[in-house]
């Protein structure tokens, strides 16, 4: 297989994030604003956004937060369909929960960054050659923060973003091992209080988590 780079778009987008270097992941049974839940993850420090599929009528969503100028993106992209149709709502980037060709190729058809998941060296590799802007280690709590120093050995260069169970406690310890940045999940944007609208408790945990982050 041919590698292929990450576009200028991706590596424009690497740049910012690595100033601030945490991506909120929100899942959850509703959201009843999107652009109120970017605005208060933004007042508490987090200004990445990915919503899921796991979403019900996520592309809504992504719409409306696109509409009011927030930086989202859409995860647990599984199909070339899902990328297209996150793009076509607004999405600025993709995630994946694992090395997905297909849905490289249509990230890098429509010109957005794609942040592939993978586990192990092997599928880190396998992610760099489909052309990802960063990958995504997952689950990162299974290993802990020492795996990222490991990882850092063979692949020195390569954005590995923590995901799955990264917390206020753990977030800094991921970053000082070596993580490009951290996943922000039901540590700062819990289901319940997202479906409430409960927007100055998701403030109140996104600054948190930031300052344990050292920000």
């Amino acid at each position: 297989m041919t590698s292929s780079a990450p576009s200028r778009a991706a590596l424009q987008a690497l740049a910012a994030l690595k100033d601030e270097r945490v991506l909120a992941v929100v899942r959850a049974p509703r959201i009843p604003d999107a652009a109120a839940l970017c605005a208060a993850l933004a007042e508490g420090g987090i200004t990445w956004t990915e919503f899921t599929y796991t979403t019900p009528d996520v592309t809504a969503s992504l719409a409306a937060a696109s509409r009011a100028g927030w930086r989202v993106g859409v995860g647990t992209v599984m199909t070339a369909e899902q990328a297209e149709r996150g793009v076509a709502a607004g999405a600025s980037f993709l995630v994946t929960p694992g090395c997905r060709p297909e849905v490289a190729v249509a990230a890098h058809a429509a010109g957005v960054p794609v942040v592939l998941g993978a586990l192990t060296p092997t599928e880190v590799a396998h992610a760099v050659d489909l052309g990802a802007a960063a990958v995504k280690i997952f689950p990162a709590k299974a290993f802990g923060p020492g795996y990222f120093k490991d990882l850092r050995g063979p692949y020195p260069d390569v954005p590995l973003v923590a995901s799955g169970g990264v917390h206020a406690g753990n977030a800094a310890a991921f970053l000082a091992h070596g993580a490009f940045a951290v996943c922000a999940g039901t540590d700062v944007v819990p289901p319940d209080a997202v479906a409430a609208g409960d927007w100055a408790e998701i403030t109140r945990r996104a600054r948190a988590f930031t300052r344990a982050c050292g920000r």
